[in-house]
């Protein structure tokens, strides 16, 4: 469901669709029963919260006709998307018209309700902030059972405000209006080595106010830190390879190899997804004899993510560990935000007290004036996101490891995103997440409680 048209005219055949299947799907939630659990029914997830699952009897929605682009208008700059849409869809029908998302999340399979509803981040995130930053109205079904049309000012202003971050708890959005940006063909990646976290910081800082494109980094070891800078071209250097990491190369690696590289424009925007940055290499498809027998169909962040979920659904690999003699694990999967001046103080105790290795690293800052109640980041002030995605021996407590994490990122004023395990008391995690400012658009949309709040749903079981 894909079309390109000027949407300030009639509505298109693609947008009546939609409509049609929206009141189809306001109708479905609005005849669950009182007290029923609802949740979206979607085929794949990016959220790293391995409860004990949904209760019998749960109501899945069916979201199976919300998964496209319904319009792009390329002389404005924007594209009206379902809420269901992953992000590898959306590139499809926007990067034909030369044009992307201002923010485009690491792996396919993210949808743009999700990334609005949650937080998502990449490269171009230094100067374009946060994917919901780019978000010019949405339609949300409320848990009140009200479809309602959210946009910065207006009647709805203060959901458009406090959807990010709020999980789903305040409503699913189904239909998004965004920015887009104009690409070209192909980026160009430097690769710049540093010894020493303050080298890198510096110039993650120093590069944040140039006028690339693209910046992200990678720590491999405390005196191994590559910062990364992208630049559209319309053609590769001249003798330049193009690179294609979706074979049996791994970029990451490349990082310590290539100091400049190549890649189309679409190879560049999923270059961490065909590995899963580098997790891929807990399943062996890093060997170079396992990656040949790897179907290239399979090398992607959705399958390896399943196999994470049936994993933790069994606990296979723990129960191995015990036959061996060896200490269970403990999953350590996190996004957090630091102020760029205390990003070498993080890395010195997370290297010292964590060790996991790569890290990631991608610097942001929200675009302008504009506050997001949910996700209390202060404007005009540089942040880095640090992600670390693996797991560690347990020594004491079961999640000695991520507490350590959420104490650490507190005490360096930073910010901890939600689509992972939560450790935070009740009263700790509403005075970080502004619980006052939540509860009342709560009460507003959700009156009589359809849907768990944010504590219960990241924290709580829910």
């Amino acid at each position: 469901m894909s079309s390109t048209v000027d949407t300030r005219g009639p509505l298109s055949a693609a947008r009546r669709e939609h409509d049609a299947v929206v009141a189809g799907l306001v109708r479905a939630y609005r005849a669950v029963p009182p007290g029923t659990p609802v949740r979206l029914g979607k085929r794949t997830s990016n959220l790293f919260r391995f409860g004990a699952g949904t209760a019998g009897d749960t109501v899945h929605l069916d979201t199976s006709g919300l998964t496209g682009v319904i319009e792009v208008d390329v002389a404005a700059r924007t594209a009206d998307v379902q809420g269901m849409c992953t992000y590898e869809g959306l590139v499809a029908a926007t990067l034909p018209h030369g044009l992307m998302p201002l923010v485009v999340p690491q792996l396919k399979t993210i949808t743009l309700g999700g990334a609005v509803t949650g937080l998502g981040i990449e490269s171009t995130s230094f100067r374009h902030g946060l994917p919901h930053e780019s978000v010019l109205e949405m339609d949300v079904l409320v848990p009140s059972g009200e479809l309602v049309t959210a946009a910065p000012t207006g009647a709805h202003a203060d959901l458009y405000a406090a959807f990010a971050n709020s999980y789903g708890t305040l409503g699913y959005a189904l239909r998004i209006r965004i920015e887009l940006q104009p690409v070209s063909r192909y980026v160009r990646l430097r690769h710049h080595r540093f010894g020493t976290a303050e080298e890198a910081t510096a110039a993650l800082g120093e590069l944040a106010g140039t006028d690339i494109d693209f910046l992200d980094g990678t720590v491999f070891s405390p005196t191994e830190h590559y910062v990364t800078v992208g630049e559209f071209v319309d053609e590769p250097t001249p003798g330049a390879r193009v690179s294609d990491y979706t074979g049996m190369e791994v970029f990451y690696r490349s990082l310590q190899t290539r100091p400049v590289d190549h890649l189309t424009t679409h190879d560049y925007l999923w270059r961490w997804d065909t590995d899963w940055f580098w997790c891929s290499r807990a399943f062996g498809v890093q060997n170079p004899a396992v990656r040949r027998l790897w179907p290239r169909r399979y090398r992607r962040s959705d399958v390896y993510r399943r196999l994470v979920a049936l994993d933790q659904r069994y606990q296979a690999s723990n129960a191995v560990r015990r036959r061996l003699g060896h200490p269970e694990e403990e999953m350590v999967i996190q996004d957090v935000e630091i102020p760029t001046p205390r990003l070498p103080e993080f890395l010195a105790e997370f290297h010292a007290h964590v060790g996991i290795a790569p890290v990631w690293l991608c610097p942001l800052q929200l675009r302008g004036d504009r506050t997001w109640p949910l996700y209390p980041m202060k404007p005009h002030t540089p942040y880095v996101n640090v992600g670390f995605w693996s797991s560690v021996p347990v020594t004491g407590d079961k999640w000695q490891h991520n507490r350590f994490v959420e104490d650490l990122v507190a005490r360096l004023d930073g910010h901890k995103s939600l689509y992972s395990t939560v450790h935070y008391g009740e009263a700790e995690f509403w005075e970080r997440y502004n619980g006052a400012a939540y509860r009342a658009v709560k009460e507003r949309y959700d009156p009589q409680g359809r849907v768990p709040d944010l504590f219960r749903k990241v924290g709580g079981g829910a």
